[in-house]
């Protein structure tokens, strides 16, 4: 009998380890199938994320009937709309500003361009910067070969790289609404799966690591995006105020650097530049001061709370995971760095507490 069992179990010794390696490598091989529409199922993910409560609320007052389709395809369509109609009159204004710098380039190397009064007033550097300007800039023939790399091969070139670009990220972004209309509809059966496949994989941590990792998500969006909006509509003020050209444009650009932290910092040194520019020094001193005020009140007093509460990390693991996501995600790791660090530190603070003390945590997390 004995002899009877290994024989019938002999066979069966590779299967596991075989079913395994195949598994394996069906997961690799769909992965790199994939691998191109990660970034939009990851977008539309965060999108989900991020409106889920108000979805949530919409789908109690929906019409039962019409619920399962419509309604995703409504706010899928909100969430278009809201990122194509800013972005359309971004490139309305951006081409007019195209054509009137095309217009003073083709002044400059026709009359040159004489050295604004401005740099005559500098409080250093001003010898150095007239030179500068005189000896690049002030003649036809010296602001022409300054501005030649502006035009011919190297400007076709630019133009070409910039299509592509466009047209790719056209593509991540209609493949991200197509997600996320799914997403939407499909909501509860993904829940439940998720919650299945996650105490299947992490234990009884799992349900805990995902509402972490939504909590991050949440947490990081207020930070950032939200925060980021401030920052452009408080300096939009500022624009406003001291008469810098085009404020409305700079004071949306300025939001959207703000998502990124000090990123804001680069926009209104732009806005200072326009004003010496005009030659109106002291509005320029005003727009860096004040726009350092605005920086440093929202990235050491109002982003620490919101992220650090949400995430449960302390800012300095924060900054490290919005900075080391966007390194090597992109704008993406926005969103999902700080949620990565933010389950990794969790993980690690349960493997260093005592079994006792981690019943605890999961008895408070569970409530």
């Amino acid at each position: 009998m004995a002899m009877t069992g290994r024989a019938k179990s002999g066979p069966l010794q590779g299967i596991a380890p075989l079913r395994i390696a195949l598994t394996a490598t069906l997961i690799l091989f769909g992965l790199w199938i994939v691998s191109g529409f990660v970034p939009a199922l990851l977008w539309a993910v965060i999108i989900a994320i991020a409106i889920d409560p108000l979805y949530v609320q919409a789908e109690e007052r929906w019409p039962g009937g019409a619920r399962s389709s419509l309604l995703p395809a409504a706010v899928t369509l909100a969430v278009a709309l809201l990122v194509v109609i800013p972005i359309g009159i971004g490139i309305t204004q951006a081409a007019r500003e195209a054509y009137d710098l095309g217009a003073w380039i083709n002044a400059a190397r026709t009359h040159g361009l004489p050295a604004p009064q401005w740099l005559y007033h500098l409080p250093a550097g001003s010898r150095a910067a007239v030179q500068w300007w005189q000896a690049n800039l002030a003649t036809p023939e010296a602001a022409s070969l300054r501005f030649e790399q502006l035009s011919g091969a190297s400007l076709i070139a630019h133009t070409r790289l910039i299509g592509s670009s466009l047209v790719h990220r056209s593509v991540i972004f209609a493949f991200t609404l197509i997600a996320l209309f799914f997403l939407l509809r499909d909501r509860a059966a993904i829940i439940a799966q998720s919650r299945r496949a996650g105490a299947l994989i992490f234990g009884p941590a799992g349900d805990r690591i995902g509402r972490q990792a939504v909590r991050s998500v949440r947490g990081t969006i207020d930070g950032l995006v939200l925060v980021g909006i401030g920052e452009g509509v408080a300096m939009a003020l500022v624009y406003v105020l001291l008469d810098v050209p085009h404020p409305l444009l700079l004071g949306t650009a300025t939001a959207i650097a703000a998502m990124i932290p000090f990123g804001a910092a680069l926009m209104f040194g732009i806005a200072a530049l326009l004003l010496l520019g005009k030659g109106a020094v002291g509005g320029a001193v005003a727009v860096m001061v004040i726009g350092l005020v605005v920086v440093g009140i929202a990235d050491h007093f109002v982003r620490p709370i919101l992220i650090g509460s949400a995430t449960r990390l302390p800012f300095l693991w924060v900054l490290i995971g919005i900075l080391g996501g966007v390194e090597t995600l992109g704008l993406l790791g926005l969103f999902v760095g700080p949620a990565t660090m933010a389950v990794l530190v969790m993980l690690w603070r349960e493997f260093l507490q005592p079994p006792d003390v981690a019943g605890e945590v999961r008895g408070r997390d569970g409530e």
